[in-house]
């Protein structure tokens, strides 16, 4: 099996941390921009693209300011990936920062994933 590299992926995103938490921790939140449809049974989020489910494990999960899931079809025990809020304290500019794993190959198409997906959160916020 190969092995996953972490990496991260910061987006500025204008909106408050607590907006920015409903929209990255419930499941009516992620649905609006990161997939078709999220169910969430402690403590399983259940992900829905195009009719394909895809179930993650909620590893931590910290009031307007992060969660973190490990996908369960991931046979690395070690991965995970982390949205978290980060505000920058001299501009209080907020930004989502992604933290995630993928074959070094790879690292740049997820990157564009997210960017993308990301983009649609902010039309979603108006943003």
């Amino acid at each position: 099996m190969e092995t996953k590299e972490k990496y991260e992926l910061e987006v500025d995103v204008n909106a408050s941390r607590s907006l920015l938490f409903q929209y990255i921790a419930t499941p009516e939140g992620l649905a609006a921009w990161y997939a078709d449809e999220v169910h969430y049974k402690t403590p399983y989020y259940t992900f829905v693209w195009d009719g394909v489910e895809e179930k993650a494990l909620l590893l931590r999960k910290k009031e307007d300011d992060l969660i973190r899931f490990h996908w369960e079809s991931d046979e690395q025990a070690d991965t995970f990936f982390e949205i978290k809020i980060k505000v920058n304290e001299m501009t209080q500019e907020t930004s989502l920062v992604v933290t995630d794993f993928a074959l070094l190959n790879e690292i740049e198409e997820a990157k564009n994933l997210w960017t993308k997906q990301i983009s649609t959160l902010k039309l979603q916020i108006g943003g």
